[in-house]
């Protein structure tokens, strides 16, 4: 098993902190999407906390995708990923 460099581990330090990061700004996004109308308009306060709950539900499941979806795209920092036996090189 291969170690990794330094420059591997802060690559990937950085992209989780950029996965989390947008991941809340858009969790925040939605709830305020969801949740905000109904608090403005005056809806009935059983309404109100239904659609509190469904935006911090929402706003969960747009969290963990949005990570998911980062982290599972993600390749390596450039020039630290290991060349390919049968591949040309990338600066060739």
């Amino acid at each position: 098993m291969a170690t990794r460099t330094q420059a591997q581990r802060d690559a990937m330090t950085i992209e989780i902190g950029y996965a989390v990061l947008s991941a809340a700004v858009l969790a925040g996004v939605t709830f305020a999407a969801v949740a905000a109308p109904w608090y403005f308009l005056g809806a009935p306060p059983g309404l109100n906390k239904v659609m509190l709950v469904a935006g911090c539900v929402l706003a969960a499941v747009v969290f963990v995708l949005r990570v998911a979806h980062v982290l599972w795209g993600y390749r390596g920092a450039p020039g630290t990923r290991p060349s390919q036996p049968g591949r040309t090189s990338s600066d060739a």
